[in-house]
């Protein structure tokens, strides 16, 4: 009992242990995927503002002045940077990309600055031209830098997937494992229960609930079918002159013998303390005879040994051909009355 409430404790242990793993890997895993869908904004982002610069660059260069597109690329830079502005932007947490953007926010305003100059002087008297050219190299590197940050979030999260799919097997496994062994040992324990209720412990035969469970079926038998009842002789003197030990040898012994000439294929019970019961499937009189022959062949062949308790029985049978209308129950009765009348007989000559 102590053992078996222990081995459930363990079990749940695991399970609980398990469960907790999972749980963290989950929520591991929907962080990682948060961050991959923010990452996927700030690239959308970063790549606007290398279209948008360029943009900027030729409307100033054709002489239309745009300040809303220049305050709507520094909103977006500032967001970029710091997680800042009006488009929900998140600060990758990456050396690489945030070095990028500080040397392409840097030279934003360098840019912006000779926006100004284009303004003032034309452009054709300005380095314009060549520095879009510089930032858009610079914008692209950004860009670049934020999709290896996402692929390697990505990764991390390919990861997180396979080791949950090898965990999910795994807990699958050890839960199979944990229900077989479970219901190996269910198994075990029904089968020593049923050995405990319908086996006799001193014999190893079907005991008195094994024969009523084959009596009580009120089936008419259909296959010729015979029953013999056996009541063990002078159990009460062996008991009485040799003492209980001799008495529970002597009935061991007997069942050994009844084993040993009836056929495997066959029943044979303990019915009571002396009373054996054999019931012969697919038989006939011929072969219930010879079986009994054997009995008492056995029978002088075993009292023939000087150390041997003698074994000495009545008998009695009946075949279900001979009652086309019977149970087993019905067969019984009719092998007991029998066997009285031959134990009757036997204390006449006796």
């Amino acid at each position: 009992m102590q053992t078996s409430k222990k081995n459930k404790n363990i079990i749940g242990i695991i399970q609980s242990f398990l469960i907790l793993i999972l749980v963290v890997l989950i929520i591991f895993m929907m962080i990682h995927i948060s961050r991959l869908q923010g990452t996927a904004r700030v690239i959308n982002y970063a790549g606007l503002v290398r279209g948008a610069t360029q943009r900027e660059v030729k409307l100033e260069i054709t002489g239309n002045q745009n300040d809303e597109l220049i305050k709507y690329l520094d909103d977006i830079l500032l967001g970029l940077r710091y997680q800042d502005g009006h488009y929900n932007l998140v600060k990758l947490n990456d050396e690489e990309y945030q070095g990028k953007l500080k040397i392409q926010s840097d030279y934003w305003d360098k840019l912006k600055t000779e926006i100004e100059a284009v303004r003032n002087k034309g452009y054709e008297n300005t380095d314009i031209v060549n520095m879009s050219e510089i930032y858009f190299t610079m914008a692209d590197e950004t860009v670049s830098a934020a999709e290896s940050y996402s692929e390697k979030i990505a990764i991390k999260i390919r990861t997180i997937i396979e080791l949950l799919s090898a965990l999910d097997m795994l807990i699958l496994v050890i839960l199979v494992i944990m229900q077989t062994l479970k219901a190996m040992q269910m198994a075990m324990q029904n089968r020593l229960l049923e050995q405990k209720a319908f086996v006799d412990a001193h014999t190893g035969l079907p005991n008195k609930n094994a024969c009523n469970e084959l009596l009580n079926k009120k089936d008419i038998i259909t296959g010729s079918t015979a029953c013999i009842m056996f009541d063990l002789n002078n159990l009460k003197t062996i008991n009485d002159t040799m003492g209980h030990s001799a008495g529970d040898q002597l009935i061991l012994n007997f069942s050994k013998f009844l084993r040993s000439v009836i056929p495997e294929k066959d029943f044979v019970g303990r019915y009571g303390g002396d009373e054996f019961i054999a019931v012969i499937y697919h038989t006939n009189e011929a072969e219930i005879k010879e079986i009994l022959k054997g009995l008492y062949r056995e029978k002088d062949r075993l009292n023939s040994y000087e150390n041997q308790i003698p074994i000495d029985y009545a008998c009695g049978w009946a075949l279900s051909s001979d009652n086309m209308s019977c149970t087993m129950q019905m067969l019984l009765d009719d092998a007991d009355a029998n066997m009285y009348k031959n134990k009757q007989l036997c204390k006449k000559y006796n």
